[in-house]
């Protein structure tokens, strides 16, 4: 006597369907998370007043490049991590040489380069020497003798008198200072890791659907 089983619907076509539901729906899940911490931390950034460019230094990388896995994954990064990290944890900064922190006035106008000017390039970019001033209550002070023009910034006199001139300071002195914390990204990852297993569920429910 022969036997033959047979079942209907196909259980093997039924499983097939039911893995590659689940793999869409772990991969649209993964999509859908990373693109939502990636949102959030650029949200973040804006919202503390650090500005849009190192905003979109946040970046996204979603895993496989194409089509859908079981194990598939998202990266969300920044491409400037020191300056993310800094703001993140509120960090003491020191002088490299134990020495002082030269922190510009606003009379010292911005680098050229990007960022916070430095004594030497103030100096190269202005021509005026900076003058130390120790003092014991508040900070230390280097300053130059010149004047202040219609921007705020303090620039070469051009009077021979002396008429308009004045001790002007350049940059405040200090032995370190304590970042503040502006920003809170692992609040933002960890509700973005909660609620993966959700997504999965309702998108692996909606693709068994239409199986």
């Amino acid at each position: 006597m022969k036997l033959k089983v047979q079942f209907d619907p196909d259980l093997v076509a039924l499983m097939r369907a039911e893995i590659a539901a689940g793999e869409k729906a772990v991969s649209a899940a993964m999509r859908e998370a990373g693109t939502s911490l990636k949102s959030a931390w650029r949200g973040q950034i804006t919202g503390a007043g650090l500005g849009t460019r190192l905003g979109n230094s946040i970046r996204l990388a979603s895993f496989p490049k194409s089509g859908d896995s079981l194990n598939a994954a998202a990266l969300v990064w920044s491409n400037a991590p020191v300056i993310i990290g800094a703001h993140d944890t509120g960090p003491l900064i020191r002088s490299k040489n134990g020495f002082w922190l030269a922190i510009p006035t606003p009379a010292a106008g911005k680098s050229t380069k990007g960022g916070r000017i430095t004594p030497g390039e103030w100096e190269r970019r202005t021509g005026l020497r900076l003058r130390f001033i120790y003092r014991r209550r508040g900070p230390s002070l280097l300053v130059a003798e010149g004047r202040l023009n219609s921007k705020g910034r303090a620039v070469a006199s051009r009077s021979k008198t002396g008429r308009g001139v004045a001790t002007v300071p350049i940059f405040l002195l200090v032995p370190q200072v304590k970042l503040r914390k502006r920003l809170d990204l692992a609040r933002d990852a960890e509700r973005a890791v909660d609620g993966v297993p959700g997504i999965i569920v309702a998108r692996w429910v909606t693709n068994s659907d239409r199986v």
